[in-house]
């Protein structure tokens, strides 16, 4: 049979025959996924998306056969063109592979100068601005302005622009009002020291962003936020700071200088040669619309004054980098403890943490739902396993719940260990308590992801 490599849907892109990184294609690192749709025969079948794993490219994905799968394993920048050819065979030419080296190139998929260009101008946008501009936010605020609009008319970017902090704002107090409604305790006395929120996306986990963001509505306003989110798809290898505030359709959090001055000269810039990893990451900015509306403008109409880091994993290197050459997570810990003890003021730590990922579309071969028992037992099972890694972190134990995800290998795929240790060694915690635990599953049962909302004092 031929294979058949033509994108499914390709947008224009010209192959060229003198570029080198088209002649010899080496593929960057992708993300690939199911794309349902019609074919070129007219007929419904499932397709395979490729996108940029470090989303650096914002360009549409690139939809193909799903046996370009192997193909692309020969695009590792070492096979020319002629040779992958005569190597897959089966009718494949040259003219088969030249528009999905076109298209992949135009993607930013490719190593070249077409990627090395989105590169550059994704950090001279970076660099360009005191404040990231929203992202998750600002794209859930358009979608609920969206959903109020009659049947059948799209919403304008003004009306987007106008409606969204409004919308945005009303879904969280109907949140928090359900999350609190039947809780004895539905506010903290005093300013915790941390809390613990999910960063899943609102609709999949807004009971534990209000069960524990709502409780903070009538508390001590802090004088600043630091926030640790998780590097889902950066480039740093240790501990990844943010010298900017954040944005969402609320307002903005400005950064707080002083605290990005402590560390950098504690630090260095090690702390921050990465920070372009912020520009995509969601971990953080999901925070930040809580904190505004929750903890409000301070007397100068100015919302808390935010410092946003990205924490690695701990149980791969035992908390250095995984290099050698970022920042660690214990030098960290130290450095920030020492710069807020410099500081006037109270300071409130977030830690933005996801725990297990199971299903298949984490890998796993065990569906999550069906008939039977086993995909039941399989669900009871992560929810046991996450109660007592919870139940570490309860005792005041970080280092435990290190050694038992690095004996186990992480099973379930935790990916905020390192914010929950760090977070925990900051403040130095005396007591942490579980408020809520909770998961989230698609309709199809491809995936589940669990979340908690926790405080710590």
């Amino acid at each position: 049979m031929t294979t058949d490599p033509t994108p499914i849907t390709p947008p224009p892109a010209t192959f060229d025959p003198q570029a080198p990184h088209m002649q010899q294609p080496k593929l960057r690192q992708v993300r690939a996924f199911p794309v349902p749709m019609q074919g070129p025969d007219g007929q419904r079948a499932t397709f395979l998306g490729l996108a940029d794993a470090k989303q650096i490219s914002d360009k549409p994905p690139v939809v193909v056969a799903p046996q370009v799968r192997d193909l692309l394993l020969l695009f590792t920048g070492e096979h020319s063109l002629d040779a992958i050819v005569a190597k897959i065979g089966r009718g494949l030419t040259r003219q088969h592979l030249e528009p999905l080296v076109a298209q992949l190139d135009a993607a930013g998929l490719l190593e070249g100068p077409t990627f090395d260009g989105i590169l550059t101008q994704m950090h001279a946008q970076f660099d360009g601005s005191t404040t990231l501009p929203p992202g998750s936010t600002v794209a859930f605020a358009d979608m609920l302005v969206q959903a109020d609009m009659p049947e059948g008319q799209q919403a304008t970017e003004e009306q987007k622009a106008s409606l969204g902090a409004t919308k945005l704002a009303e879904a969280m107090d109907r949140w928090i009002d359900e999350a609190l409604k039947d809780e004895e305790s539905p506010s903290f006395d005093t300013l915790p020291k941390a809390i613990v929120a999910p960063h899943i996306d609102y609709p999949r986990g807004w009971m534990n962003y209000a069960k524990v963001w709502g409780r903070l509505r009538v508390a001590d306003r802090p004088e600043r936020v630091i926030i640790l989110g998780t590097n889902h798809f950066g480039m740093g290898t240790g501990v990844v700071g943010c010298d900017k505030g954040f944005s969402t359709p609320l307002g903005e959090c400005p950064v707080d200088a002083d605290v990005v001055a402590g560390l950098r000269q504690r630090l260095g810039e090690p702390l921050f040669t990465n920070r372009y990893d912020h520009e995509r990451e969601h971990s953080i900015e999901l925070q930040i619309a809580w904190l505004q509306h929750c903890l409000g403008k301070g007397e100068d109409g100015s919302y808390c004054k935010v410092f946003g880091a990205l924490v690695h994993d701990p149980v791969i290197n035992n908390g250095d980098s995984y290099d050698g050459q970022g920042i660690s997570l214990a030098s960290f810990v130290e450095a920030m403890r020492e710069v807020l003890a410099e500081l006037p003021g109270k300071t409130l730590v977030v830690s933005s943490a996801d725990l297990s990922h199971v299903g298949p579309m984490f890998g796993d071969r065990q569906p999550l739902i069906g008939e039977g028992p086993e995909p039941e037992q399989f669900r009871g099972r992560v929810a046991t396993g996450d109660r007592e890694l919870l139940g570490m972190l309860e005792a005041n134990k970080p280092d435990d719940l290190v050694s038992a995800m690095a004996w186990q290998g992480n099973p379930t795929r935790w990916c905020s260990v390192g914010n929950l240790v760090a977070t925990l060694g900051i403040t130095r915690a005396s007591e942490v308590e579980l408020l809520n635990y909770a998961g989230a599953m698609d309709p199809q049962g491809m995936g589940l992801v669990t979340h908690a909302a926790m405080v710590v004092r």
